[in-house]
C-alpha cells in the first residue's frame, strides 16, 4: 500500500445468514485523514469498522491495511474497561500484552491519561469514574499504542450533549498531535460534520457508500463554528444524502 493510504477495501462483500449482502463496497481512507460513516440501522456502519480491523474474516473482496508498529485502535460504544483494574492497568494493557516491559507500559499509559485529561485519575476503578471519564480511558487506550488507524463505533451515543462536545474537542487535540487515520461512526449528522474532514453515508439496501461529502473549515475546529454558515450548510447537506439513502418513509 502507498505511504499516503491508511486503509482500503475493494470490492468487499459480506453475507449474513439473517439478512441480504453487504457490498460489495469500495473505500480508501487516506493517512491522517477523519472520516466520518452516517447511515441507516443495520446499513453496515459497524461491519467497514470490523472489516478495517480485520475483525471481520467472512467476506470476499480485498482489505488492505498499513503495516505500522502501532497498528490499529478501537473505540467501542461502551468502555469495555476492566472492571477490577485501574485506569493505568487498562491503559497499559495493550502494550504489555505485545510485550513492552510493565515499567514502560505504565509511564507510556501515564501519558495517555494526562493527555485525556485523567492525569489525576490513575488509580481510578472503572465503577469511580463517569460515563465520560470512562470513555476518556477508553480512548487513552486506544491511543498508547500510537495507532496509525484509530477505529470509533458511536463512542460518545450514551454521553450528554455537552459531555459529547468536550471529547469531540479532546479528540481533535489529539489528531493534530499525532495525525492517525480516523474512522468514526455515528448517528449524529451535526457531530459527524464538526468531526472530519469527509463524511460517507452508507446505503440502507446495500451498505455501499454512496455520497462523500467534505466538510469545510481547518481541524481543531474555530470557535463558535457549528453557527458558521458553511457548517449548517454542510449538515443539511449530508442530512438530505442520508435522507435519499434510507428511501422513502414508511
Amino acid at each position: 500500500m502507498a505511504d499516503g493510504l491508511a486503509a482500503s477495501l475493494f470490492g468487499v462483500t459480506v453475507v449474513y445468514p439473517d439478512r441480504a449482502v453487504i457490498g460489495p463496497i469500495d473505500l480508501t481512507v487516506a493517512a491522517g485523514e477523519i472520516v466520518a460513516l452516517v447511515g441507516a440501522s443495520g446499513a453496515g456502519k459497524s461491519t467497514i469498522l470490523r472489516l478495517l480491523a480485520n475483525l471481520e474474516r467472512s467476506h470476499d473482496g480485498a482489505v488492505v491495511r498499513q503495516i505500522t508498529p502501532g497498528g490499529t485502535g478501537f473505540v467501542f460504544q461502551s468502555p469495555t474497561l476492566m472492571p477490577w483494574a485501574d485506569a493505568l492497568a487498562n491503559v497499559a494493557l495493550p502494550l504489555e500484552l505485545t510485550g513492552v516491559p510493565r515499567a514502560q507500559a505504565h509511564a507510556r499509559a501515564v501519558e495517555a491519561l494526562v493527555a485525556v485529561g485523567l492525569g489525576d485519575r490513575l488509580n481510578a476503578r472503572p465503577f469511580q469514574l463517569s460515563g465520560g471519564m470512562a470513555m476518556r480511558v477508553s480512548l487513552a487506550r486506544a491511543l498508547v499504542t500510537r495507532p496509525h488507524l484509530l477505529l470509533l463505533d458511536e463512542p460518545f451515543a450514551a454521553l450528554d450533549s455537552i459531555t459529547r462536545r468536550g471529547l469531540v474537542e479532546d479528540l481533535h487535540r489529539l489528531w493534530s498531535e499525532t495525525r492517525p487515520a480516523i474512522v468514526f461512526v455515528t448517528h449524529d449528522v451535526e457531530e459527524a460534520v464538526y468531526l472530519a474532514q469527509r463524511v460517507i453515508v452508507l446505503d440502507a439496501a446495500t451498505g455501499r457508500p454512496g455520497a462523500a461529502i467534505p466538510t469545510p473549515g481547518p481541524i481543531p475546529r474555530p470557535p463558535h463554528w457549528r453557527a458558521d454558515p458553511t457548517y449548517r450548510q454542510t449538515v443539511e447537506a449530508v442530512a438530505d444524502a442520508l435522507a435519499s439513502a434510507m428511501g422513502p418513509a414508511a
